[in-house]
């Protein structure tokens, strides 16, 4: 047989610069879906945007959300993606998206898994294949068992990277709006010329993912065909040489992949045929960890003008860092994961469907009973309110769908000025103790008496409770320890004030009264409420 020809340099110089072009174009592309992602997202109207709400409350569905999305399509890279566009669009808070990048991190692991089922038929491959499947899977699991309960009881992942976010953003209230804006204004022409086009906002999430999906996809193949890594050999000599250079190459090889799920798979069979130890392979499996997290830092950038994004891109990155420095440096901990994962493998030995075994418990069966146990943790109430003008005689109603976490008081608030349309408005609520926090208004339930200085909208105030009514009705409806506040601006304290209702029980305003020169010029109160 003749040797092949080698490739002449000029056709090499227009193969590499043909792929450039492809890498650059499937870039773009990932630039464009994300931003009709998002502005689609925007436009999928107040039922759907409860159903989003709902679903991701409960943070074991929001997690078993992303374990699952992910382990279908294969890509976390897709997943964060789509997270980052959900929390930039203000559907969901960073607080609901934390877990389904929890997760996403678990779901994409499932591949690395089923790669090593392609070596059961021979048993000691397969033991050592499967030991190196599962390794990723157990060490994000593990990581997941002491991250995931910081974050349910304590928001520790949540206020971390909001906490570092805040040296670049002041987050907050957010308004949404039809026409969403950020770095690449030369999309905005199309992406608007399509909203008008399709205005179905699921049609144009349906779409946007696609587009999103085959980029990543394009991409991926294209990079990996760059690095070879179809040869185990050479890929064990070039990334294996030492610990640190095999984390180095493995956080490298996947940032520029974008994609975990290839380099981590591409390991199994070099561990099963003994080309490398999995104790060797590990520290690349844990830097293919790191390297995953670009893509929500990509998505993040391209949506720099919202903080909740780079806050959810932050979580990401903390969550593989912190994982990373817990089971890596320390020797003890180092061996937890390798032990658990080489026993596994040995059990194979005896039972092959040890794997099948793992897949359903860990991707099935207890995220399915983590979520109907904690079926009740989420408590979402509607209510509907009027908004009377009253030198105009101007009389208007909105909605406000309220989601709170019952075990940490937390949740968020959504404004629908129509109920037809998307959320006007999207704020923060938590409960601490006896105080209560509406966006950046803080109401406290003590004595009547107690005052304390605050600040809304930059104009600084004083808050006082005036009574406290056991029970009082608001258009037929009742509620039980009704705080009633006083609130005074600095800077107009005599002609301009308001009186506000509060539930203790409940995270609504059940009734403003805005007061000027001691003549009521606007009130709005509840004129319906129903638990969901």
């Amino acid at each position: 047989m003749e040797p092949t020809a080698p490739i002449p340099p000029v056709q090499s110089r227009k193969n590499n610069l043909k792929t450039a072009i492809y890498i650059i174009a499937t870039l773009v592309l990932f630039v464009f879906a994300l931003d009709l992602m998002v502005s689609s997202l925007q436009h999928i109207g107040k039922s759907a945007a409860e159903t989003i709400i709902q679903a991701t409350s409960n943070p074991f569905t929001a997690l078993f959300i992303g374990l699952l999305i992910t382990a279908m399509i294969q890509s976390s890279s897709t997943t964060t993606a789509m997270v980052v566009a959900l929390v930039a669009s203000n559907s969901i808070t960073i607080q609901s998206a934390i877990p389904i990048i929890m997760g996403a991190n678990v779901g994409t692991t499932i591949t690395s898994t089923i790669v090593s089922l392609g070596f059961i038929n021979r048993k000691k491959e397969f033991r050592r294949a499967a030991a190196a499947g599962t390794y990723d899977g157990i060490f994000n699991i593990l990581i997941v068992v002491i991250l995931f309960p910081l974050e349910y009881y304590y928001g520790f992942l949540s206020d971390l990277s909001q906490w570092v976010a805040t040296y670049l953003f002041h987050p907050g209230a957010t308004a949404t709006s039809n026409a969403f804006s950020q770095k690449w204004y030369m999309f905005g022409p199309i992406v608007k010329g399509l909203v008008d086009l399709i205005p179905n906002g699921f049609l144009l999430a349906a779409l946007s993912f696609v587009l999103l999906f085959t980029s990543i996809l394009v991409f991926r193949k294209l990079i990996s065909g760059l690095l070879l890594a179809s040869s185990p050999e050479r890929f064990s000599r070039f990334f294996f040489k030492n610990a640190w250079k095999s984390f180095f190459w493995g956080t490298v090889t996947t940032a520029a992949i974008r994609s975990s799920t290839i380099t981590i798979s591409v390991v199994v069979p070099i561990v099963a045929q003994r080309i490398v130890t999995l104790r060797k392979a590990a520290p690349f499996i844990l830097g293919a960890n790191m390297g995953t997290t670009i893509t929500a830092f990509i998505a993040a950038f391209f949506n720099a003008n919202t903080a909740g994004a780079v806050s959810i891109a932050i979580a990401h990155f903390l969550f593989n860092l912190i994982g990373v420095l817990i089971f890596y440096p320390i020797p003890i901990l180092r061996k937890v994961p390798l032990e658990l994962a080489s026993r596994l493998g040995k059990l194979t030995t005896k039972y092959r469907l040890t794997v099948f075994v793992y897949i359903l418990m860990i991707f099935f069966f207890i995220p399915f009973s983590l979520i109907y146990l904690n079926k009740d943790s989420v408590e979402v109430v509607e209510a509907t309110y009027e908004r009377n003008v009253v030198a105009e005689r101007a009389i208007s109603t909105y909605t406000i769908a309220t989601k709170f976490q019952t075990w940490n008081k937390t949740g968020q608030m959504l404004v629908y000025n129509n109920p037809d349309d998307e959320p006007s408005l999207i704020f923060p609520m938590y409960r601490k103790n006896n105080i209560l926090f509406l966006n950046n208004e803080m109401y406290m339930f003590n004595a009547p008496g107690f005052c304390w200085d605050g600040e809304s909208n930059n104009r600084k105030y004083r808050m006082c409770i005036e009574q406290v009514i056991p029970s009082r009705e608001f258009r037929a409806i009742s509620f039980d320890s009704v705080y009633v506040y006083s609130q005074k601006f600095y800077n107009d304290p005599d002609s301009a004030y308001a009186n506000i209702y509060i539930s203790k029980f409940y995270p609504l305003i059940l009734r403003r009264e805005h007061h000027v020169r001691g003549t009521l010029t606007e009130t709005e109160e509840i004129t319906g409420f129903a638990k969901k």
